[in-house]
């Protein structure tokens, strides 16, 4: 059996089955023991963006109740795909834990790599979720996607700007381009925090990136939030309609972040790793936090995210092919 095959047979694995596998007193001696050093949150996007927040916020509550620090280390590049890369490679000892979003399921499709992160890692808890938000520089005069559709139109070369190649962002911006009939340019980034910065100095009139890093600037009136790829409204952003109410009927793609771990790590530790999460997460402080970025904290067992990527990896699959998504 290929080392790529054993691999993806560790995340199918329940926990329970993962345990047996592993054997019950070892790895309730691991669980145990751990941590017993700093942990190490690898964040594949640059600083700014929603999943940095996430990290930062969720590894800062955690440090409070398990003794150790937590650390947030950025490794950016090739659409998160080297910070993943470098997570997946990592000891199993859950000192390296991943904290990514739906970037997991939609690069290795996009990018056509060998290998899906959805098979390679193993999931730890869903954190959070949101829609993805349209928003367009305030010079440009729009207010809404049809607006900006029309603004499109007639100022050809328009560029979107998203997180990087590889990004749900990534395949909103090709999925409006076939829906409005409008060649918009994809602008990619390393990160939602170098967007932003582009866009609120309007060097990109237009972006599809997550609320959090928009939020401010949405309410200095530098940008203007225009739909929400979401499936209904925010309860924290109640003004943006959903690109489904701005005419477009089926365009959902909502963001999720989760933390994930490599494969081999003991179940004892993976299932302490998961109960420290769902703890920070009921934080009133944390849930307080998160409301600033829009950010819906969710929590739960690890096999729901798991079930999650494994269908959001099937979802873009197809969708990549439906829009005939081409990296340049």
């Amino acid at each position: 059996m290929s080392k790529l095959n054993r691999r993806g047979l560790l995340l199918g694995a329940t926990g329970a089955v993962a345990a047996g596998l592993a054997g019950p007193r070892r790895a309730w001696a691991q669980g145990s023991e751990w941590p017993t050093r700093p942990i190490r949150f690898i964040v594949p996007l640059a600083p700014g963006g929603a999943i940095d927040f996430i990290a930062r916020a969720t590894g800062e509550r955690m440090s409070l109740t398990i003794g150790q620090q937590v650390l947030v280390e950025n490794r950016t590049g090739a659409g998160g795909t080297i910070g993943m890369d470098a997570a997946m490679k990592s000891a199993p000892d859950g000192y390296t834990v991943l904290i990514t979003n739906d970037n997991a399921a939609s690069a290795p499709h996009i990018m056509k790599l060998s290998y899906d992160y959805t098979k390679e890692l193993i999931p730890v808890c869903f954190l959070g979720r949101h829609g993805q938000i349209l928003a367009a520089h305030s010079s440009i005069g729009v207010s809404t996607l049809k607006e900006l559709v029309e603004y499109a139109r007639a100022n050809p070369g328009v560029g979107i700007a998203t997180s990087g190649v590889g990004s749900n962002q990534h395949v909103l911006c090709e999925w409006l381009k076939k829906e409005t009939g409008v060649k918009f340019d994809h602008v990619p980034y390393r990160g939602a925090g170098q967007a932003i910065n582009d866009l609120i100095a309007a060097h990109v009139k237009v972006a599809i990136l997550g609320p959090t890093s928009m939020m401010q600037h949405a309410q200095a009136g530098t940008i203007k939030m225009l739909a929400s790829s979401a499936a209904k409204r925010s309860r924290l952003l109640p003004d943006v309609p959903t690109i489904e109410e701005a005419g477009y009927k089926g365009v959902v793609l909502e963001a999720w972040y989760g933390a994930f771990v490599p494969a081999g790590t003991p179940p004892a530790i993976i299932a302490r790793l998961n109960e420290e999460m769902n703890k920070a997460l009921k934080d009133p402080k944390l849930m307080a936090t998160f409301d600033k970025g829009a950010i819906e904290p969710v929590g739960g067992g690890s096999d729901e995210l798991g079930k999650l990527a494994k269908s959001d990896s099937e979802k873009y699959a197809r969708l990549v092919k439906e829009i005939n998504l081409v990296t340049n």
